[in-house]
């Protein structure tokens, strides 16, 4: 486990080119719903260069509270990152959608993804997340192997009985937990995809985290804890990009 410093990332002030952003809506019919999505990419890349894919739950809230995007276009234009696109997702009713929703996995893996294959050129599929979001990913990743090819979780919401009780009122913690327990007890696929992990190493979601962690390296998973300071929130999230989800990007590019 590393322990990353309190600074700013220096990539907050870096010079950086807006990037390219469109938003629409994916209908799917499963949710009753539409999953709005804005899309990030690279100036000057068209649509047809097949370039890697960041999936990324709460999306809108990531760029605007932990500067996403910034961190996209200062990596890109300095070199440090390959050039990539990114799907910011909308979490729509949020506790819903993220809390091991079986018909959300679906959508993302049936309709989403391959909506996004139709409009781009998609290259390899990084799932992110935090919190909700990022127990959403790997869910997404259990239920439909091959929809995403890595996974960056952040302070992931993996609740066990044992060590989140304080959790037990949330509306859909017994979703929760069956899942996480059959995470824990071998319901992992066959499909090892490198994932990425961090959290606040004074957070409540400390414990599971590392549980979590240690059950992926079990099943054979190329999986790294990186616990950093701060908490439950998007300045931990945001100052854990890089080098955490540097690393991961360019090992996919």
């Amino acid at each position: 486990m590393i322990i990353c410093g309190h600074a700013p990332p220096e990539w907050l002030a870096a010079p950086a080119k807006p990037g390219v952003t469109r938003a629409f809506d994916i209908p799917v019919r499963a949710l009753d719903a539409a999953v709005p999505v804005r899309t990030f990419s690279p100036e000057g890349v068209p649509d047809a260069e097949r370039l890697p894919l960041l999936l990324v739950h709460d999306g809108p809230e990531y760029d605007a509270s932990a500067g996403l995007t910034q961190y996209l276009s200062a990596g890109i234009a300095a070199g440090w990152l390959p050039r990539l696109r990114a799907a910011l997702l909308s979490p729509g009713p949020r506790e819903r959608w993220y809390s091991a929703n079986a018909r959300y996995a679906r959508a993302l893996a049936v309709t989403v993804i391959p909506e996004l294959s139709r409009r781009l050129a998609v290259g390899p599929r990084i799932g992110m997340g935090a919190s909700l979001g990022a127990l959403a990913m790997l869910h997404v990743h259990c239920r439909h192997p091959g929809a995403v090819d890595a996974l960056f979780l952040q302070s992931g919401s993996f609740f066990t009985p044992g060590l989140d009780r304080q959790e037990r009122r949330f509306r859909y913690y017994q979703r929760v937990t069956r899942f996480v327990a059959g995470v824990h007890a071998g319901g992992l696929p066959a499909l090892r995809i490198p994932v990425e992990l961090t959290c606040g190493s004074v957070e409540e979601n400390a414990a599971n985290n590392r549980l979590m962690a240690a059950t992926l390296r079990g099943h054979g998973y190329p999986a790294a804890l990186h616990e950093v300071p701060y908490g439950h929130n998007f300045t931990a999230w945001r100052d854990a990009l890089d080098p955490y989800l540097t690393a991961l990007l360019r090992r996919l590019a």
